[in-house]
């Protein structure tokens, strides 16, 4: 986590700006959603989560993938199916072997860790993979083999659902 003695200080007036400068920077790429965006831009600046209820084709990847490439983030896309499992999203421990032979467990992490998150059709997922995704979005850590990992900072997740 960025500690908020070293984090850039911004005045009122420069904070609007750049947040005007990011809104308009993503409305070049997705034109007409001028609302969606700033709400979007609210949420994510505010530290929270969003869901959006809607239809295909609505411009819900590219505005996440748009966001993540104005603010120099990284993104990944997670598909919500009934057969996905938690350790789809979150990751999972592997034995892995050195050069030397040496076994040892090690942590490959799933998609949840980027700093913007499209949970794409959350609605088609078990309970059981829910609550995965529940706990980054409100912990901002994921709890694999008993070890609890830390999330990107920011970490923002756009779900939907139709």
């Amino acid at each position: 986590m960025t500690n908020p003695a070293s984090a850039p200080r911004f005045g009122p007036e420069e904070f609007r700006q750049r947040a005007a400068m990011i809104e308009a920077e993503i409305g070049q790429v997705i034109v007409g959603q001028r609302d969606l965006i700033r709400q979007t831009l609210i949420v994510l600046l505010a530290g929270g989560n969003a869901l959006l209820e809607g239809v295909p084709g609505l411009a819900k990847t590219t505005l996440v993938r748009t966001l993540s490439e104005v603010l120099d983030c990284s993104f990944n896309r997670i598909q919500f199916t009934p057969d996905l499992m938690p350790a789809d999203i979150v990751g999972t421990t592997l034995i892995s072997e050195d050069d030397s032979g040496h076994k040892a467990f090690r942590f490959e992490p799933g998609p949840i860790f980027a700093n913007l998150v499209l949970a794409d059709e959350i609605n088609r997922a078990t309970p059981k993979t829910q609550s995965a995704l529940l706990e980054a979005m409100q912990e901002h850590t994921v709890t694999v083999a008993k070890t609890i990992h830390q999330l990107a900072d920011p970490f923002f997740v756009l779900a939907t659902q139709n």
